[in-house]
């Protein structure tokens, strides 16, 4: 096992662990705001491992689902943001 290679294992184990810690905000975030970013770090972070997976198998289609991905992250967090505008009027 390479020295890259145990760096991308120890990022995934860092990502993993932030996706659980963004998890529990989620879950437990006091208000509408404190979810929304926190959806918006689950989408980052899943982002992120997709691509560390993609470059341990070498199988560069995961990529794609990566790009998707991002885009519907982005569009989530748009649309919750013009929901908190449209609720705060």
């Amino acid at each position: 096992m390479s020295a890259f290679q145990i760096t991308l294992f120890i990022a995934m184990v860092v990502l993993s662990v932030c996706l659980m810690l963004t998890a529990v905000r989620f879950a437990i975030g006091p208000s509408l705001p404190d979810r929304i970013t926190a959806f918006d770090l689950i989408v980052a972070n899943v982002i992120g491992i997709i691509a560390i997976y993609t470059e341990f198998t070498g199988n560069e289609d995961f990529i794609d689902v990566a790009i998707i991905l991002s885009l519907f992250g982005f569009l989530g967090s748009i649309s919750f943001s013009y929901y908190i505008m449209r609720i705060t009027k």
